[in-house]
């Protein structure tokens, strides 16, 4: 077999939504969406294949996963590795869907504020993709996973949807907010008062458009954007309510019970839920030791949950932090596409 034969390929469908017009940043509802091609798609052309949707972490959309370094392997360069290494991994399409928003993430829930994320993928992505390309189309051949923001979004998702989703990936997920949240709150607190408030801390991060901006927003952004999808309230100036109140710190109770409804670890118990995890053929969570926003915490306490409910997970744990994890694809990909093959 030649080099050229077991690389990958790439395409790009677009898809016009109609779940994410009209929200209140304008963000755009036409989206490119990225697919990876398995080496021998273009050279079986009778052959159906499993289908792997992988959801970006905060501030970033499917197609950076594409970026080409020198340095570090493509997602695309990646699963061509993968597969020439081990003949055994079935192989898979992979679909990159670009969920950015003008707040730096969408959560991948429906929120009012931001747009129908889970209905985009849900009902326009996944329809798309099975039109398209050669799939296999059922939930038995489809799997979703996401690092940070996307791994609670892939969490999410197949709890909500194991009519479309049979395996799920975390990669050092959001989640425990009774835990982690609240030290993200004071941080948050602090940092806007910089700007004369959140509002003043929107509106700077806003006017940057696409130029520079001060790093200390990034993590007030993962406030906002949280807040957008999980406490959205249009009647408000900023179009969501706050779960903190900036000026001292301390925590609003009733908003924070609605950020509770999208915690993994709060709500895997539930019977709709539960019952939903204990369909999937593979559920698959990590987290770095030294995690700066102590996920590795959450998913311990999310592990031991699940585990506690006699629903099967993998849990693997890595000496690093948050950030720089694209590596740790080596382990979940394999595994999800020997779940859903």
């Amino acid at each position: 077999m030649t080099t050229q034969s077991r690389l990958c390929s790439l395409e790009s469908l677009s898809i016009s939504s109609t779940a994410l017009v009209g929200n209140r940043y304008g963000d755009p509802s036409n989206r490119a969406l990225p697919v990876i091609l398995p080496p021998s798609y273009h050279r079986e052309p009778n052959r159906r294949y499993p289908v792997i949707y992988v959801l970006a972490s905060f501030t970033g959309a499917g197609y950076q996963l594409l970026n080409r370094s020198p340095l570090t392997e493509s997602l695309d360069e990646r699963i061509a590795r993968l597969l020439a290494t081990d003949p055994s991994i079935p192989e898979f399409i992979t679909v990159l869907p670009d969920c950015f928003t003008a707040l730096g993430g969408s959560q991948y829930v429906n929120s009012p504020v931001l747009g129908r994320y889970a209905d985009h993928l849900v009902h326009e992505v996944v329809p798309l993709v099975d039109h398209s390309l050669r799939t296999l189309n059922s939930a038995n051949h489809r799997a979703i996973v996401g690092r940070s923001s996307g791994g609670i979004g892939a969490l999410w998702l197949s709890m909500n949807h194991p009519e479309v989703f049979s395996a799920v990936g975390s990669h050092a997920g959001d989640g425990f907010f009774r835990m982690t949240t609240p030290p993200e709150l004071l941080k948050f607190s602090r940092r806007v008062r910089r700007y004369g408030g959140p509002e003043g801390a929107l509106k700077t991060w806003l006017e940057a458009g696409r130029g520079p901006r001060p790093s200390d927003l990034f993590d007030v952004m993962t406030i906002f954007a949280s807040a957008a999808a999980y406490s959205p309230d249009p009647s408000t100036p900023l179009g969501f309510a706050l779960p903190v109140n900036w000026h001292d710190g301390s925590i609003d109770d009733d908003v924070f019970a609605r950020w509770l409804r999208f915690d993994p670890v709060e709500i895997c118990g539930d019977a709709p839920y539960r019952d939903a995890l204990a369909s999937q053929k593979l559920i698959f969570i990590d987290a770095g030791t030294r995690d700066e926003y102590y996920l590795d915490l959450a998913a311990r306490k999310l592990v031991a949950k699940l585990r506690s409910l006699a629903i099967p997970v993998v849990h693997e744990e890595f000496d690093d932090g948050h950030m720089n994890t694209n590596y740790r694809f080596d382990r979940s990909l394999p595994a999800l596409a020997r779940a859903i093959g």
